[in-house]
């Protein structure tokens, strides 16, 4: 059967659904990602159809900076989710049986496949349901609001979410001739909804609603071929394991600030460390070695310890590896997940980004690579990790959706 998946953001939010992809192209369904062009090479790497969705998040972020009014960013969002509109009902419209939707796009997603009749799978990566146990990831604030709190805010992240592609959705749903709903009330509706991450990491609360559930990690496929270069090879034998740093595409224009503190809390720490090339932490010399765009499955378990902002898919790579981290968070759900990291005992306390200096940063790398409970409790935790699996649960889903 022919399956698509539509998700949009950066690359965090396509890497997982290439391998969820590539376990329902082994169970014999023809398999497509819809994703922005930046990620078209990966998507095919994988050995999946590629379909286009308009826009590059990272040229919003950038456009939405240089506005002069709330005014004018809003109206280049609103562009900007218009042509991803489009994008989505193209992507759907073209030979699909089957719809898994990432959160971001869900509202979209439902809207074209109740256009074409085509049932919708939710596939989110972060908690996206209100509950009483936790505040959602993205909530300002405090780490716990208790019970009534956490709820609240939860509810009114949601709602926020949904008001910022209402007026997108209503114009959508014209278009494809449908009755107007609201955003938040289509996403909130969508069953089944499967939650990308491991319940050991994130238990599902109990006062989420039937057929939401927390099914496992899905975790992104190697390109086909991929062999590790020979000059990385040669670092991991030329000395003990190096300390990964990076921070994503969070950090923007930071790289003069933070190469020179990252360096100096390598040095104090007594760490190699590898880090990505033009990344705001990465210099050069004989102990850092700059690397590209590599399997976080082959690159982190050669490492000691992994510095990162925490995002959703660095977060489960480093869990994946079962090796400790230090957790840098700088905004969205980042500080969720590093508040994860340290509750499980794999990390010290978060070091938020606005604290980053190199004392504080070397102070935290070698709390934590000396503390070998880090270090065990990450190996313990990756083992057990090891023998779930989240793909499981959506395959079978898929199976209902098609007889259904």
């Amino acid at each position: 059967m022919r399956i698509l998946t539509v998700t949009a953001g950066s690359r965090r939010d396509v890497a997982p659904f290439t391998g969820l992809g590539q376990r329902l192209l082994d169970a014999g369904h023809q398999v497509a990602v819809a994703a922005h062009e930046p990620f078209a090479a990966l998507v095919a790497g994988c050995g999946l159809a590629y379909r286009p969705l308009p826009g590059n998040p990272q040229e919003l972020i950038r456009a939405r900076a240089l506005a002069t009014s709330p005014q004018e960013a809003r109206a280049v969002t609103a562009a900007f989710l218009d042509r991803l509109a489009d994008g989505v009902v193209a992507a759907v419209a073209a030979d699909t049986d089957v719809v898994l939707t990432a959160f971001g796009p869900a509202s979209l997603s439902q809207a074209a496949a109740e256009a074409f009749a085509i049932p919708v799978i939710g596939a989110y990566l972060a908690p996206a349901f209100a509950t009483r146990e936790f505040p959602l990831p993205g909530t300002p604030g405090a780490d716990d609001l208790g019970a009534d709190g956490n709820l609240a805010a939860g509810r009114a992240l949601l709602a926020q979410a949904g008001t910022l592609q209402q007026a997108v959705l209503a114009r959508l749903r014209a278009r494809l001739g449908l009755p107007a709903a609201e955003a938040s009330t289509q996403a909130g509706r969508l069953r089944p909804v499967f939650h990308g991450f491991s319940p050991l990491v994130v238990p599902r609360p109990a006062d989420w609603p039937s057929g939401v559930e927390v099914a496992g990690y899905w975790w992104p496929a190697r390109p086909r071929g991929w062999r590790p270069p020979a000059e990385l090879v040669d670092f991991l034998q030329a000395g003990p394991p190096p300390v990964f740093v990076g921070f994503g595409s969070m950090a923007p224009d930071q790289g003069e600030r933070l190469g020179e503190p990252v360096a100096a809390a390598a040095a104090r720490a007594g760490v190699r460390r590898w880090c990505r090339p033009g990344g705001p932490a990465c210099t050069t010399g004989d102990d850092v070695l700059p690397v590209g765009d590599l399997p976080p499955d082959w690159l982190f378990p050669h490492t000691a310890a992994v510095v990162h902002h925490a995002g959703a898919g660095t977060t489960a790579a480093g869990l994946r590896a079962g090796v400790p981290a230090v957790a840098v968070p700088v905004m969205a759900d980042q500080p969720f997940w590093a508040a994860r990291l340290q509750r499980l005992g794999v990390a010290p306390r978060p070091l938020p980004f606005h604290e980053l200096t190199a004392e504080a940063l070397a102070e935290a790398i070698t709390a934590c690579v000396a503390d070998p409970a880090h270090g065990q409790r990450a190996v313990e935790l990756a083992r057990r990790i090891a023998a779930e699996d989240g793909a499981a649960a959506v395959l079978a889903h898929v199976g209902v959706a098609l007889d259904g």
